[in-house]
């Protein structure tokens, strides 16, 4: 019996092979031969993985828990031999139970990973470096460097096992029960030729120094300590060098960039807290779709590591800032799900808001350069905090910008600019969105607005439909899409003109045959006030739908049911006065009801609402056909 339970127990521990995920299995190819212009990052996302593991394994001693081996200094070891090309890193975490090393090294941590990576290769583009710590690839960038790695890890449990993890990264790894008393996790292997400069003291030194100099704990590279273990939102402001928060910066966004700027609070009262917030230089290649799986702050109480995506302490849209946060107020046993709520972190996260908006508002005023640059990076996703933080909506509103009739294309102007600048008979703001800026100055209905060299803000960012319902006033005058027909236009003069147009019977004919013609396709046909060299456009009534909310419905495949717009006419247009001369000859004529119907549909097209081309299309044949006979 006794030699039954040893055979069992060998085959229990013997060594088993397991395959990696399809998806991992191409994403290490792929790792392997796309990211060679970044090898580096290997050590800053090994010695990442292992200050949170010595996090935890801090946390994990805070709830009073028994750990292998307590009294052993939390920090890691790195040994090189160069002759060998050896590598290793070691750390005193809490380490990895063995279902924790299958699936924690056997997955991708973020789908569409790989989707993203094939993408970036087909286009022909560099694969940014910071893609590798962002999108849970981190450990497998060692096999930019190697061919072969062995991962050796016992979990903090006492009644845990240690385990080894082998795998060259071509479809599979092995795993197998080993003798190991300490807790933590080894990583091991040997470089290729092409990278054996990471064996290499100074290299390694430079690296650390770079990436990984303020990590909380100790490294040390042949047993001779590296890094700066240093709570630097803790020093006064006066005594931090902008190398040192440089490093730090890079250190905890995971950036090569420099940050835009910075913002250092130490604050006492009814919260204490002490925080050392960033501003990315550059915002991520899509904003909003990696927004979410960018980390919050790291949240530290009295200097021990809580978490490291606090996201209760930032409203989402300014999500895209970077630092720390140190409060005195919290227990240190606070649990990750405690912090979601903790009415601690609400004030902090009010208190953290407050002084971004004033920060951000200085520089708009005194460092206006530095501010259109934060603002072209992230003025998209700081707009949409006008839907969702009402207690600092006016503070947001005074830090938007938009493009404008009165500005050259990519220059932005603010609201109080706009107000400042307005002639004092001027009731409204006026705006006009559409797609891209080429569009939309073309639009028919600016052409008032430019002869009388009156303002227009051009609400050409996709987010400006979504944040315009909680914009329709400012400094007591609304704001107004110059597409509606109630426009309070004041302009006597063609007031004037327009009433003597109205009053003359051709003009009233020529609009009643507009309106036989197109029949329920229009509300109505209006002599325009507007026009000054189109002769037609299409203009919502009093009571439709704004066009910008109609498109924004669109955008999200909400139905909407066609409103019939308003087509306005220019009088003084040559070829209206020359349908008028055709309708008092014959208002049956052929050729002056086909011009009415393509007028309408030329409207419709510059719109973006004409649903079928094919008889616009014909029927411009037609024309062509009898003008060149």
């Amino acid at each position: 019996m006794a030699e039954t339970k040893k055979t069992n127990a060998k085959k229990t521990n013997a060594k088993k092979t397991y395959k990696f995920k399809a998806e991992l299995s191409q994403l290490l190819q792929l790792i392997a031969h796309s990211l060679y212009t970044h090898p580096e990052i290997f050590l800053r996302e090994l010695i990442s993985n292992s200050s949170d593991a010595l996090n935890k394994l801090k946390f994990l001693q805070l709830t009073d828990q028994k750990v292998v081996d307590p009294e052993a200094e939390l920090g890691i070891k790195i040994e090189i031999d160069e002759k060998k090309k050896f590598f290793s890193l070691e750390d005193t975490g809490i380490g990895m139970t063995k279902d924790e090393l299958i699936s924690n090294i056997g997955t991708v941590a973020n789908s569409g990973t790989l989707k993203y990576l094939e993408k970036i290769q087909k286009e022909g583009k560099e694969v940014d470096g910071d893609f590798i710590g962002k999108f849970g690839v981190g450990f497998y960038s060692v096999f930019m460097v190697t061919e072969h790695i062995t991962v050796e890890t016992r979990h903090a449990n006492p009644d845990s096992k240690a385990y080894r993890w082998e795998s060259d990264g071509k479809g599979s790894f092995a795993v197998e029960e080993i003798d190991r008393k300490e807790r933590g996790t080894k990583i091991s292997f040997f470089l290729k030729e092409e990278s054996k400069e990471f064996a290499e003291d100074y290299r390694v030194k430079s690296i650390i120094k770079k990436y990984s100099n303020f990590v909380d704990f100790p490294i040390t590279l042949n047993k001779e300590k590296v890094n700066t273990v240093e709570a630097l939102w803790r020093k006064p402001k006066d005594d931090i060098k902008e190398e040192e928060l440089n490093e730090f910066y890079k250190f905890i966004a995971m950036d090569y960039n420099n940050p835009l700027g910075h913002l250092q609070l130490s604050l006492e009262g009814s919260v204490n807290f002490k925080s050392l917030l960033f501003i990315p230089e550059k915002a991520p290649f899509d904003l909003f779709r990696n927004i979410n799986e960018e980390k919050g702050l790291h949240l530290y109480a009295n200097r021990i590591f809580i978490q490291d995506d606090a996201k209760g302490l930032l409203p989402e849209y300014l999500k895209f800032i970077k630092g720390v946060v140190d409060t005195e107020d919290l227990p240190l046993n606070v649990s990750r799900e405690v912090t979601q709520h903790s009415p601690v972190l609400a004030k902090i996260k009010n208190t953290i808001t407050s002084k971004i908006l004033a920060m951000l508002k200085d520089w708009s005023e005194n460092d206006i350069g530095k501010y259109e640059k934060f603002f072209k990076n992230f003025g998209p996703l700081l707009k949409t905090g006008i839907n969702s933080d009402f207690t600092n909506k006016d503070k947001i509103l005074k830090l938007l910008r938009f493009e404008s009739t009165v500005t050259e294309k990519g220059s932005l102007r603010s609201l109080d600019q706009y107000v400042a600048e307005m002639d004092e008979k001027q009731k409204e703001i006026y705006y006009l969105s559409g797609e891209n800026r080429d569009i939309v100055e073309k639009n028919p209905n600016l052409e008032y607005f430019k002869k009388n060299n009156i303002e227009v803000f051009l609400f050409v960012d996709p987010v400006d439909l979504f944040i315009l319902p909680g914009i329709q006033e400012y400094d007591g005058k609304k704001i107004v899409s110059i597409d509606k027909a109630d426009l309070d236009i004041d302009d006597k003069k063609s007031d004037s003109e327009d009433k003597e147009e109205l009053a003359k019977k051709p003009l009233k004919s020529l609009i009643k045959v507009f309106k036989d013609t197109l029949g329920d396709k229009i509300q109505d046909v209006v002599a325009s006030k507007r026009l000054v060299s189109s002769p037609v456009t299409l203009v919502v009534g009093k009571d439709g739908l704004d066009p910008q909310m109609e498109r924004m419905m669109k955008m999200m495949n909400q139905e909407t049911i066609p409103q019939k717009k308003i087509l306005e006419i220019n009088p003084k247009h040559k070829l209206i006065k020359n349908l008028s001369l055709l309708n008092i000859a014959n208002d049956k004529d052929e050729n002056l009801r086909n011009s009415i119907l393509q007028l309408f549909e030329s409207a419709e097209l510059l719109d973006g609402n004409l649903t079928d081309p094919t008889d616009f299309v014909q029927r411009m044949v037609e024309f062509m056909e009898k003008s060149t006979k």
